[in-house]
C-alpha cells in the first residue's frame, strides 16, 4: 500500500516501509516455491503503481494477470487485513497493460536484429566464440553495405548472399569460415522455431510506451506473459537482458529522485546466470550498478541469494527473503550465505528464522533514512487489494484490444530491409547472367552462316579461277595445232 508518501509492504511490531528515494538501489525476493514470494512481487507492483511509477514485470506462472481485477472478499482475508491492522483497505484492480512475444496474452514485442546486437543473440543462439567473430563480421558487412538487419530472414539472406561471395569479402573484413557460416544458418532456423521469427521485426517495442501513466495517475504496470516465453530460457534471460540494456541506453542520467521513473521486476533470475559468460555476467553487472543513475528500480527474484552473482547481489539493497528448506548440506549452506546478507537481529537468529517462515511471512530488510540497510525484521507481507488469481484468455484480448497501443503495435511491419535488397541485388545478377549467356549463344548461331558463305565464295573463286586456266591451256594447245597443219 502506498500511505504518507512511502510504500507499506510488511508489518512486524510495527510498519516496514520501503521509501520512495531509495527504490531504485535494487533488490532481491527470494525464496523456495511456495513461499508467498508472487503475492509480495504483486503488494509491491500495487504499491509503486499507486505512488505513480510504472512497473514491468514478468508473469511467469500466469497468475499475476489478476492485477488489473479487483481482489475478491473473504473471511481469511479480513483476518488477515485485521491482524495487520490495515486501516481503509480496499479491493481494486490496476491499469495494466499486457505484451507477449507471440502476441497471445498482449501486444506483440518485438525488436530488431540490429538492436539486439551480436553478443545477445550469439548468446540466444548457442554459438562458440568462432562462430561469434563470424557472425560479427555478418552484421559489419551489413552496415557497411547498408543492409538493414531487421527480422530473421534479413539474417538469413545476408549469411547466405555473403558466403555466395565470401572471396569478395574476405580481403577487407577477413577470414568467413564456411563450416561456421553453414553453422550460423542453422542456428537462425532453430531460433526461429522458438519463436525469433515472431521476436524479430517491426514495429520495435518502444522503451516509453512503458513509462506511462493511467488517467488517475496511478502507473502503469506492464505484464510480460511468460508461460510460453520460459520454455525457452535463453530467449527469456537473454530479452530480459536486452531490455534492461534498452532502459539503460534509452533512457537520460536523472541523478537520485523523489521516486524511481520505472521499476523493473526479472523473475526466475536464476535463467540469466545459469550458463552466462564471466564476460556477460560482468556485463550486467555494471548494468546494474550503472542505470540507478536512470531514475530504474531492478528487482530479482528468485528462490535462493546464491543464484545471484556477488557482482550483483552487492547492488541489491532492499531485501525480502521468504522461507528456503535446506535438507541437504548444499541447501544448508545456501540458508548461511542468505543469513549473512542481512544486517543481524538480537532478536532471533537469521539462519534459524529463515527455514521457520511460514506462507506470506518474509525477513524484511530496507534502506532507512540514512540509506543504510535496516535491522532484519521477522514480518508478514501486507495482502494484495488485486485479484488473486489468473485471468481467462477473454480477459487478455479484450484488455489488449481496448488500449491505445493496440493499433501501433497489431499489426507487423515489412519494409525492404536486407532481404528485399538482397533478392533484388540475385534477381538483377541472374538476369545478367541470362541475358549474357543468349547473347553468347547469338554470336555462335550468327556466326555459322557467315562461315558458310565465305567458303562458298572461296570456292567459286577457286572454281572460276581453275575454268580460266583450262581455257587458257585449251587456247594454247589450239593454236599449236592450227599452225602445224595449216602453216598459221
Amino acid at each position: 500500500m502506498y500511505a504518507d508518501g512511502k510504500l507499506w509492504i510488511a508489518k512486524a511490531e510495527n510498519k516496514i516501509h520501503l521509501l520512495p528515494k531509495y527504490a531504485n538501489r535494487h533488490g532481491l525476493i527470494a525464496g523456495a516455491s511456495g513461499t508467498g514470494k508472487t503475492v509480495t512481487i504483486k503488494v509491491m507492483a500495487e504499491s509503486f503503481s499507486a505512488m505513480g511509477v510504472p512497473v514491468f514485470m514478468a508473469d511467469i506462472k500466469g497468475d499475476v494477470g489478476g492485477l488489473c481485477r479487483a481482489g475478491k472478499d473473504s473471511e481469511s482475508m479480513r483476518k488477515r487485513i485485521s491482524s495487520l491492522g490495515v486501516d481503509g483497505f480496499d479491493y481494486t484492480g490496476y491499469p495494466c497493460e499486457f505484451w507477449d512475444i507471440y502476441g497471445e496474452r498482449g501486444h506483440p514485442v518485438r525488436t530488431t536484429l540490429e538492436s539486439m546486437g551480436t553478443d545477445l543473440l550469439s548468446r540466444m543462439m548457442g554459438m562458440s566464440e568462432v562462430q561469434e567473430d563470424v557472425l560479427r563480421m555478418v552484421f559489419r558487412i551489413c552496415e557497411d553495405e547498408g543492409w538493414r538487419l531487421v527480422d530473421t530472414k534479413d539474417l538469413r539472406a545476408a549469411v547466405s548472399f555473403i558466403s555466395d561471395h565470401r572471396k569478395d569479402y574476405e580481403d577487407e573484413y577477413g577470414s568467413l569460415n564456411p563450416q561456421s557460416m553453414s553453422v550460423i544458418q542453422r542456428s537462425v532456423m532453430a531460433l526461429e522455431d522458438i519463436g525469433g521469427d515472431m521476436f524479430f521485426g517491426e514495429p520495435a517495442l518502444d522503451i516509453y510506451d512503458w513509462m506511462s501513466t493511467a488517467p488517475d495517475g496511478r502507473g502503469m504496470i506492464n505484464i510480460l506473459s511468460g508461460v510460453k516465453l520460459a520454455r525457452n530460457p535463453e530467449l527469456y534471460s537473454t530479452f530480459m537482458i536486452w531490455l534492461m540494456e534498452e532502459l539503460f541506453d534509452v533512457l537520460p542520467e536523472v541523478g537520485d529522485l523523489d521516486k524511481p521513473k520505472l521499476v523493473f521486476f526479472f523473475d526466475e533470475a536464476h535463467m540469466l546466470f545459469g550458463d552466462s559468460s564471466p564476460a556477460l555476467t560482468k556485463k550486467v553487472e555494471q548494468t546494474v550498478k550503472l542505470i540507478r543513475s536512470k531514475g530504474v528500480g531492478i528487482y530479482f527474484i528468485s528462490q535462493s541469494p546464491s543464484d545471484i552473482p556477488d557482482g550483483v547481489l552487492a547492488q541489491l539493497s532492499n531485501r525480502i527473503q521468504h522461507a528456503l528448506r535446506a535438507y541437504t548440506p548444499k541447501e544448508q549452506k545456501a540458508v548461511r550465505a542468505a543469513a549473512e546478507t542481512f544486517r543481524s537481529n538480537p532478536g532471533f537468529k537469521t539462519a534459524e528464522a529463515i527455514m521457520e517462515l511460514g506462507t506470506g511471512e518474509a525477513l524484511v530488510s530496507f534502506l532507512d533514512e540514512r540509506g543504510s540497510p535496516s535491522v532484519v525484521e521477522r514480518a508478514m507481507i501486507l495482502p494484495p487489494q488485486s485479484f488473486l488469481g489468473a485471468i481467462s484468455d477473454d480477459d487478455y484480448r479484450v484488455m489488449t484490444e481496448s488500449s491505445a497501443l493496440d493499433v501501433k503495435y497489431r499489426d507487423r511491419l515489412d519494409a525492404e530491409t536486407a532481404y528485399e535488397e538482397l533478392t533484388e541485388i540475385k534477381e538483377a545478377k541472374a538476369k545478367e547472367a541470362a541475358k549474357a549467356v543468349k547473347e553468347e549463344s547469338k554470336k555462335k548461331t550468327s556466326a555459322s552462316p557467315r562461315t558458310r558463305k565465305t567458303k562458298s565464295r572461296t570456292e567459286k573463286t577457286v572454281d572460276r579461277a581453275i575454268g580460266n586456266a583450262a581455257s587458257a591451256i585449251g587456247r594454247g594447245i589450239g593454236n599449236k595445232i592450227s599452225k602445224r597443219l595449216f602453216g598459221r
